[in-house]
């Protein structure tokens, strides 16, 4: 019978193989390890901790030698994964969270089912728990505006040691609507610096072209005047303080700190920015299928809640100045 974590780590290496992204595997992996400690029993009761990579080897080597047994394929069905809900669902996870895993589990049956070693993809028979909807918290222009034009006063202020860098982080994600990963990943030649686009690897390593402005454009020539690489064969267009590439953490605390520094906010992260593009491209008058290419998001259905904000931003100026509101 096909044991549970060995078939886990074989689907992970050919994520690995696909070259998705290092947060989709670290999400995928988490979340998989997660859901094999939850159907791993130990002396006759299931574990409710996540075993380590390490653990959960040595658990399944062991099986016969020790009271510790791992799950097998054929013992999870529809009922099981229902539980395994249930489990997570007792835990208090939010259900955009439980969502993620599902999908991870759903990802991972699919696999087995290609291989052979499923009949069918059970996880396929849960319903998906429903989440709230919520619009994103968007900046205006005068904010994100403040933020951005403050980032090299804040970075003199505190002695970043980056400051041109970060500045050109700050111009991109905002000025290109750029996730984090995605400006990560930025190469040096996927510049085009006489037309101002960029060509950019978004989810599934599937590629887009991106119009960048003005202020990007000679924020990224100032970084790149002084840009130090550890080799010259290094690609990466942000560099950390070894020379090598910028890790989506590493921006992501270069993003907080500025927030917290410049506005205080400390709720302000990268995606903030990228809301920010989309909602006042589409107040200016930008087309809704446009802002979806721009954006690289497979359905238009998840543009259009950016139109949400935008009718919501309306009726609270119109609650705010007619006289009859």
């Amino acid at each position: 019978m096909p044991d549970l974590a060995k078939q886990i780590e074989r689907f992970l290496e050919e994520l690995r193989r696909a070259n998705v992204s290092a947060h989709t595997l670290r999400n995928y992996g988490s979340d998989l390890e997660q859901f094999l400690s939850y159907f791993t029993v130990k002396d006759g009761r299931r574990s409710e901790t996540c075993a380590t990579e390490e653990q959960r080897s040595e658990t399944c080597a062991t099986v016969g030698r020790r009271s510790e047994t791992c799950a097998t394929v054929e013992e999870l069905d529809g009922l099981a994964i229902r539980e395994w809900l249930g489990h997570l669902y007792e835990q208090r996870l939010t259900a955009v969270s439980m969502r993620r895993k599902l999908a991870a589990v759903r990802s991972f049956f699919k696999f087995l089912v290609r291989e052979g070693l499923a009949a069918t993809n059970v996880a396929r028979l849960v319903r998906t728990p429903k989440a709230p909807k919520s619009l994103p918290r968007v900046m205006t222009a005068e904010q994100t505006n403040v933020l951005v034009d403050g980032v090299t006063s804040a970075a003199d202020k505190f002695e970043r040691p980056y400051p041109e860098r970060d500045l050109a982080i700050f111009e991109m994600l905002y000025g290109c609507g750029l996730r984090i990963s995605e400006l990560v990943g930025l190469n040096l030649d996927d510049f085009d610096f006489s037309e101002r686009w960029i060509r950019v690897r978004g989810k599934g390593r599937k590629e887009r072209q991106v119009p960048f402005g003005g202020k990007a454009s000679q924020a990224i020539e100032r970084y790149l005047s002084g840009r130090k690489p550890a080799a010259a064969a290094e690609r990466a267009l942000f560099l950390n303080h070894r020379g090598t590439r910028l890790t989506d953490r590493g921006a992501r605390g270069i993003v907080k700190f500025y927030a917290q520094m410049i506005t205080g906010d400390s709720s302000i992260h990268p995606h903030s920015l990228r809301h920010a593009y989309a909602t006042h491209l589409l107040s200016d008058g930008a087309d809704l299928r446009a802002i979806q290419e721009l954006l690289g998001h497979a359905q238009l259905s998840t543009t259009q809640k950016y139109t949400q904000v935008s009718l919501a931003d309306l009726m609270a100026v119109y609650d705010k100045a007619h006289p009859r509101s």
